[in-house]
This record gives structure tokens, C-alpha cells and sequence, in this order.
């Protein structure tokens, strides 16, 4: 699959991918914390799986005692026991 000229540009200029192409960060600390930044909304929250819809795609977070920690325009923190990370295209 070929790259975009906005792809290209942001390589050869050695720009953060996430902010010029609007893609998900996704950061993981341990088991207990994950926080994504350049997210569109939250598609479901139960205590054992919240699903996060990004430009790239659905991301799956299973666990055990879910949270939402914070929540802004940009960024979402969960906490809990995270068990599993999943993107859906």
C-alpha cells in the first residue's frame, strides 16, 4: 500500500505522525492505565470493555473494573486491570 503525499511530507520532514495525520497515541502504563490521545468518541463503557472509535480504526480495551479517569476533547485515561488491547479496522 502506498503512501500518501501527507504521509510522505511527514516522514521527510520528520514530523509527529499523530498530530499531522490525526492518528491515535495509545500509551500503556503496566496493567493499570492506558490513555489515548486524538480520539472521536466513546462507543461503549461497561466495567470489562470500553470501545474508543480513532481515525484508525475501533480500539478494544477488555479488562476488569474499567474506569474513565479523564476525559477531554483530546485525550481519555482508563485505569483498572487492563487485560487486552485490540484495534478493529
Amino acid at each position: 500500500m502506498g503512501m500518501t503525499i501527507k504521509e510522505h511530507m511527514t516522514e521527510l520532514l520528520s514530523l509527529p505522525k499523530e498530530i499531522v495525520l490525526n492518528l491515535p497515541q495509545v500509551i500503556l502504563t503496566g496493567s493499570g492505565e492506558v490513555s489515548i490521545e486524538n480520539y472521536k468518541n466513546i462507543i461503549e463503557y461497561t466495567d470489562s470493555q470500553i470501545r474508543i472509535n480513532t481515525n484508525s480504526g475501533i480500539l478494544l480495551i477488555i479488562g476488569q473494573e474499567l474506569r474513565l479517569k479523564q476525559i477531554t476533547a483530546e485525550h481519555v485515561t482508563v485505569t483498572g486491570n487492563i487485560i487486552k488491547l485490540e484495534f478493529k479496522r
